[in-house]
């Protein structure tokens, strides 16, 4: 079975989604994250149809086939829960469930506290709550494991690094950091690496980091009025998390009571940072009985 495929054009984007399942059942979006696009999801998307879903995996905007606003603004998270709100609206359903990795994780923790009303449950793989990384990151391991982000700062020499030899660094990332080394096949690598190739694409997935570091800053400054967001949220939640991930540590799973009441979390010890594509069957029967259970 194959998945269809649509544009769903909201307020100042455009985006490009993977499609499966009645459009009548319990709508369920899949947010991917770096350096990604809808195709990180290919594992769930059926079994999550077969299950009863209507299935939705965007591009997130900048990625592959959706739109790519130029700067750094565009990529607040202001506009990236705004966008998933709006994608929520416009397939009909005032209400639905978001499974986020990685960017898309963090995004999906974002919605749950500033705008819980579009959720029925929440579920993240291998994502930290910003509050919990704000707190972590006083801990010089996490910062070592995060030097990225730091590097992802500088002007247009990460583009002109990761865009050498073909995004040579791509394939090197899905062939070494799964734990599972069939995780990503040749098939797989080759449609990231011509996903982050799309004119602009690889600029708009550095500028996440890059918006989101300077909002920080802007709002530690008084230049930004913080975001109207609950403190805690209620929002059914399951956390999935592969504790072999090299860059986000395990301690981001803890004590995460203090912003999530309704909480449950699921360690993987033998998955990675990619715990959907190491261990998808577990992830599949995982995100199946959350969404129905009884929360």
């Amino acid at each position: 079975m194959d998945e269809s495929h649509g544009y769903a054009h909201l307020s100042d984007v455009v985006l490009h989604y993977a499609e499966a399942g009645d459009p009548e059942d319990p709508l369920v979006v899949l947010l991917h994250g770096f350096p990604e696009f809808w195709y990180a999801w290919r594992h769930q998307i059926h079994h999550l149809a077969a299950a009863g879903y209507h299935v939705l995996a965007p591009d997130m905007r900048g990625y592959n086939r959706s739109s790519k606003p130029p700067g750094i603004e565009p990529y607040r998270l202001t506009h990236l829960t705004r966008d998933v709100v709006e994608l929520i609206h416009e397939m009909g359903p005032e209400r639905a469930t978001v499974v986020g990795h990685d960017w898309g994780g963090v995004v999906a923790w974002e919605l749950a506290h500033r705008h819980p009303e579009t959720l029925d449950r929440l579920a993240v793989c291998n994502a930290p709550h910003l509050d919990a990384l704000a707190r972590e990151l006083r801990s010089p391991r996490q910062i070592r494991r995060s030097w990225y982000a730091g590097a992802f700062q500088v002007p247009k020499l990460p583009e002109l690094f990761l865009g050498r030899g073909e995004y040579g660094w791509l394939r090197r990332l899905l062939e070494t950091g799964p734990a599972n080394p069939e995780a990503f096949s040749a098939g797989d690598i080759q449609r990231y690496r011509r996903a982050i190739a799309r004119p602009g694409a690889l600029r708009a997935a550095l500028n996440y980091y890059r918006a989101l570091v300077r909002t920080r800053l802007r709002r530690r400054l008084g230049r930004l009025d913080p975001p109207v967001r609950a403190t805690r949220t209620d929002v059914p939640t399951l956390l999935i998390w592969g504790d072999r991930d090299a860059a986000l540590g395990v301690g981001l799973t803890r004590d995460l009571d203090r912003w999530v009441s309704n909480l449950r979390v699921e360690h993987l010890s033998e998955a990675s940072h990619w715990v959907q594509n190491d261990a998808p069957d577990r992830v599949n029967d995982l995100l199946c009985d959350f969404l129905e259970a009884d929360v």
